[in-house]
């Protein structure tokens, strides 16, 4: 991964670029709009005063993330970071811890102001709960992002897997590749219900493939079928041309990586795998995933 602050534009280094913000942004937003798109995923439209300075939203940053800072479901209060002398940050109110979660910026309309945040919906945690119960007015506090990851443009073959938490980069990288190049995008959720409708950029070719886990015949438990599904991919001849992102969670990325390390002997240099979430952990911190 190369690490600095270059000038604007597609990344050619060949491999994830770090590019920083000058500052991390405190953004407190309301809801303005709600849409269902499965039964277990939800559209949410923010909108706030604050985007009217704008939002460092860069294509083929599909990885970016921002932290969300959720109400707490007893007393409603969003306790988050504020700015503070010296350019400090602390915590404001006195609700306790803040409650936060990554997520990865879906879309962003300058013109409207509005920035989109996709979320999974679960009967279990406070963020899966929050975006259930959703609607106009709500409000959220939105920090970052730190820095744009942005994904290397000089290759003719990209290969994207994960699980539903990693559809909005997935979905990104569909629709913000290079003209001229193939994607191959494999997607596990929970059912047919899940599956969305992805549309690649112009000049882009897609091959999308969804595996159901209810219907799931490869071993037991998450992320198995992922990792099948993914082996059973054809790749290019001259693997040089293949660029590979994977996320979901941590534990079922990890074969997912083996395979292409070990196994294939691809450069790390021409792959991001992220686990977004672990099992048994509320807030996963992905930075700190073993490389295996």
């Amino acid at each position: 991964m190369t690490d600095r602050e270059p000038s604007a534009g597609p990344n050619l280094t060949g491999e994830l670029l770090h590019r920083f913000q000058p500052k991390i942004v405190r953004r407190d937003l309301r809801v303005a709009r709600v849409e269902e798109i499965t039964p277990r995923y939800r559209r949410v439209v923010l909108t706030g005063d604050v985007l009217a300075d704008g939002f460092p939203f860069v294509r083929f940053a599909c990885n970016d993330h921002v932290k969300v800072y959720f109400p707490h479901p007893r007393t409603g209060q969003i306790v988050a970071y504020r700015e503070a002398a010296d350019d400090r940050w602390e915590v404001d109110g006195d609700g306790g811890e803040p409650i936060r979660r990554d997520y990865t910026p879906r879309a962003w309309n300058p013109g409207a102001c509005e920035l989109t945040v996709d979320f999974v919906v679960h009967e279990h945690g406070i963020a899966g709960a929050w975006a259930r119960d959703a609607e106009a007015g709500d409000e959220l506090v939105v920090m970052g992002p730190r820095a744009n990851w942005l994904l290397p443009e000089n290759y003719s073959r990209y290969l994207a897997a994960g699980d539903e938490t990693a559809i909005p980069a997935i979905s990104r990288l569909i629709e913000e590749a290079p003209s001229g190049t193939r994607v191959t995008a494999v997607i596990e959720v929970a059912d047919a219900a899940e599956e969305q409708h992805l549309v690649p950029a112009a000049g882009v070719g897609l091959e999308l493939r969804w595996v159901h886990r209810d219907t799931a015949t490869v071993g037991a438990g998450h992320g198995s079928a992922l990792e099948a599904a993914v082996r059973r991919c054809e790749l290019p001849d001259d693997t040089g041309e293949l660029y590979v992102f994977a996320a979901g969670e941590a534990g079922a990325m990890k074969p997912i990586r083996r395979y292409f390390r070990r196994e294939l002997e691809l450069p790390k240099r021409q792959l991001n795998v992220d686990g977004y979430w672990k099992r048994g952990t509320a807030d996963h911190d992905h930075h700190t995933d073993d490389e295996d």
